[in-house]
């Protein structure tokens, strides 16, 4: 083989050997984009599906059984063990029937829904009845849990319910249509419910008072607030009877 042809081939193989690791770094530059695609798009995705399925989670209302339950909040935790990390998830819901009665429940699980039933379970078996005056509560109050305070004050019909969110899922499942309130504590949701819970349960019917205090209904209650009261009762009484009218008439047109 003469000198020129050994240099040609010297050529040539370089040539082909530059060419094998051009075309093995770009093969390696693919994997890793797609690794960094796979890595990113399941970050947003399982933060993005976490965020949104709390969100929708917060204003679930269920009135199928006729009782509205609402999950206040959901906490996710992560904890640490030998082969690895295993995480649940804690559930706060409120459950009332919109007429008086409510309860609230803290459900645990490995699993969103699983939690949120449990919950649910709990707040049935922990419901209480709160006296009310026309949609409102009878006298101020101030209930305290853990570092949760909350102030509760009578307000007039049309006022509306004037409250955060966590306070304001336990007025609309106890029936509490005007309220003005005020938290001054902890804004933990979990410490503002329970102080709200605990607040309503200081609440008393005229009628308690005047028996522990030996006295009267008049001698213990303001004449505003019977005649509220009385008010109540007579706008009750005319809505059961014009919907058992309504009925009536349905059962003749049939």
């Amino acid at each position: 083989m003469s000198d020129n042809e050994k240099e040609t081939q010297v050529a040539e193989n370089t040539q082909n050997t530059q060419a094998s690791d051009q075309e093995k770094q770009g093969q390696r530059n693919d994997r890793r984009g797609d690794r960094n695609d796979d890595r990113r798009g399941g970050r947003r995705g399982g933060r993005g599906e976490g965020r949104r399925g709390e969100r929708r989670g917060r204003h679930e209302e269920n009135r199928g059984d006729e009782l509205l339950d609402r999950v206040v909040t959901i906490n996710r935790v992560s904890k640490t063990r030998k082969g690895g990390r295993s995480m649940s998830f804690a559930a706060l819901v409120v459950v009332g029937d919109g007429n008086g009665t409510v309860g609230v429940g803290y459900g645990k699980s490995h699993e969103v829904p699983a939690a949120i039933a449990k919950g649910q379970l709990d707040a049935k078996k922990h419901m209480f009845t709160v006296p009310r005056v026309r949609g409102t509560v009878p006298h101020t109050v101030i209930g305290h849990d853990a570092a949760g305070t909350v102030f509760m004050r009578p307000a007039a019909p049309g006022t509306g319910v004037i409250a955060g969110g966590a306070v304001r899922a336990v007025m609309e499942c106890a029936g509490i249509t005007d309220i003005l309130t005020k938290s001054m504590g902890s804004a933990t949701a979990v410490n503002v419910v329970r102080a709200t819970v605990d607040g309503l349960k200081q609440l008393e019917e005229p009628e308690e008072i005047a028996a522990r205090r030996g006295l009267t209904v008049e001698e213990v209650a303001p004449d505003t607030l019977l005649r509220q009261r009385a008010e109540g009762i007579a706008e009750a009484r005319k809505a059961r009877e014009d919907a058992k009218a309504k009925q009536e008439q349905a059962k003749d047109g049939e």
